[in-house]
């Protein structure tokens, strides 16, 4: 069966749907234009990862991890290639469908932390569960629980331009997670931070997601300890493959 044939396929039933890679992409380029100029970040780059794998994307400055994960998770689109989600191809899916399967089923934490600074920890980590509609107090219960796990619980009520490097990053990890994504997207999330607490928010990450896919795009080799799978790329081409 191929995968054109899973689109919309109510014969699907779940223990196949379990059973197939959860994210790949097939021969995946992406070409980046500037004016009359041409960029090839990524060159026919295929990868499969199971449902519940810690994967390390790792590769120096420009190497095209970022583009890679930009495009396995729907931020943007490849110039040829296929990306498929639960075995279904993306090609074929609306914007209004790649923004709803987008937002329901990824996690994002990026090196910049984008918290709002006059708002507490509490309220800037339940923002996602706030949009969602979810009342007050159920939120602030959530919220509380995982910044408590977080070892952000004395925090609660601080107002985020007063924390740290570090914390701001458990923050903003702790609001990818408020809505318990299914994949959790690192890119150079913890790049800026010293060594032991990097290492130590990222212990925390794949012992909150466990069971569930975390994605690692770092240049710092110290994550590929906590990888299933590692995805190591150079000017666009996978090396270990």
């Amino acid at each position: 069966m191929t995968h054109s044939c899973l689109v919309g396929n109510p014969f699907i039933n779940e223990r196949e749907r379990m059973n197939m890679a959860q994210l790949s992409s097939s021969a995946v380029t992406k070409v980046y234009e500037s004016g009359d100029e041409q960029f090839l970040a990524l060159d026919n780059v295929s990868v499969e990862i199971e449902r519940g794998e810690a994967v390390a994307i790792t590769g120096k400055s420009g190497s095209g991890k970022s583009t890679l994960m930009h495009l396995l998770a729907l931020l943007d689109n490849p110039t040829s290639g296929e990306i498929s989600i639960n075995g279904v191809r993306t090609k074929s899916f609306s914007e209004q469908k790649l923004s709803k399967v987008r937002n329901e089923t990824f996690g994002f934490v990026f090196q910049q932390f984008f918290l709002n600074a006059n708002e507490t920890v509490l309220e800037n980590t339940v923002l996602p569960l706030e949009v969602g509609g979810m009342s007050r107090s159920e939120r602030n219960r959530l919220g509380t629980e995982l910044l408590e796990e977080l070892g952000l619980g004395d925090k609660v009520q601080n107002k985020a331009v007063n924390l740290s490097g570090g914390q701001k990053q458990r923050v903003a990890i702790a609001r990818a997670l408020i809505n318990s994504p299914d994949i959790l997207i690192l890119d150079e999330a913890t790049s800026a931070l010293d060594q032991e607490t990097a290492a130590d928010i990222n212990k925390n990450i794949f012992s909150l997601m466990n069971n569930k896919t975390v994605f690692v795009v770092s240049h710092k080799k110290d994550v590929l300890k906590y990888a299933d799978i590692i995805i190591d790329i150079d000017n666009g081409k996978l090396i270990n493959n």
